[in-house]
C-alpha cells in the first residue's frame, strides 16, 4: 500500500521537540534501559509502552516523515489530555543504519511489530528478521538483550523461525496464537485491526 505524503511533514518532523535529528551525536550516551521499536507505524505500541514503563527510555524508528508525524500528533493528543510520558522520542532513519547511531551493546531490547513481509525471494535481505538484520541487532544489543517480533503473516513467521536460529540466535518464546495465551500484551494499530477479523497473531522472542 502506498503511503500518503503529508505536505510539510519533513519540516514538521525535523523541527519537533520529540524528534532526534542528530542521533549520531548520542551514540554511546543514550539513557538506559533503552528499548527501540523498528518500524513503529503510527506509534500506538511504543506510546503505550512508554506510559506503562516510565523507567524505560523508548525510541521509535521509522523511515518516513509522514508516518512519524502521525505518531507525534497522537503523542501530542495524549499530552493535551493530561497523559504525560517523558521517556519517548522518535528518529527518522533506516534500520540498516542502527550502528551509526547506537554503540555496541547499547540497546537493551528491540521490537519488530508487523514488519513488511517482503514476500518475493529476491527481497529477503529487506526482511527485518533476515540474517542481514540479525547481524546488525547482534552488534547493537546488550549481552542479555532480546528481539521481540509480532506479525499476522504466517509465511514471514515461518521464515523467521528458520532464519533467526540459523543466524545464531535462540528462540525463547514462540506462539502461533498470542491472544489465546494469558501473557501481557500491548497491541499495535495493525494488531487490533487484524485480530478483530479473527486473524491469529504470531509472536517470538529471541536472544543470542
Amino acid at each position: 500500500m502506498r503511503l500518503r505524503h503529508i505536505k510539510g511533514c519533513e519540516e514538521f518532523v525535523n523541527n519537533h521537540r520529540l524528534t532526534i535529528t542528530d542521533p549520531e551525536s548520542m551514540k554511546g550516551k543514550w539513557k538506559h534501559p533503552l528499548h527501540v521499536e523498528i518500524g513503529m507505524g503510527k506509534g500506538r505500541f511504543i506510546r503505550e509502552m512508554a506510559k506503562l514503563n516510565p523507567d524505560v527510555y523508548y525510541i521509535g524508528i521509522e523511515r518516513y516523515e509522514s508516518v512519524i508525524q502521525k505518531a507525534i500528533e497522537r503523542k501530542e493528543k495524549d499530552e493535551a489530555e493530561g497523559i504525560e510520558s517523558n521517556n519517548l522520542n522518535f528518529i527518522c532513519m533506516d534500520a540498516e543504519k542502527l550502528e551509526d547511531d547506537f554503540a555496541p551493546g547499547e540497546i537493551d531490547k528491540i521490537y519488530l511489530n508487523f514488519s513488511d513481509p517482503w514476500p518475493k525471494a529476491r527481497h529477503e535481505h529487506r526482511r527485518l528478521t533476515s540474517p542481514k538484520f540479525m547481524k546488525i541487532y547482534d552488534r547493537v544489543l546488550a549481552k542479555d538483550g532480546t528481539v521481540e517480533f509480532k506479525t499476522d503473516n504466517e509465511a514471514l513467521f515461518d521464515y523467521s523461525l528458520e532464519s533467526i536460529p540459523a543466524s545464531g540466535w535462540e528462540l525463547v518464546y514462540v506462539t502461533r496464537d498470542l491472544h489465546a495465551e494469558d501473557v501481557p500484551n500491548v497491541m499495535t494499530e495493525y494488531e487490533e485491526k487484524f485480530s478483530s477479523k479473527g486473524n491469529p497473531i504470531y509472536k517470538l522472542v529471541a536472544r543470542r
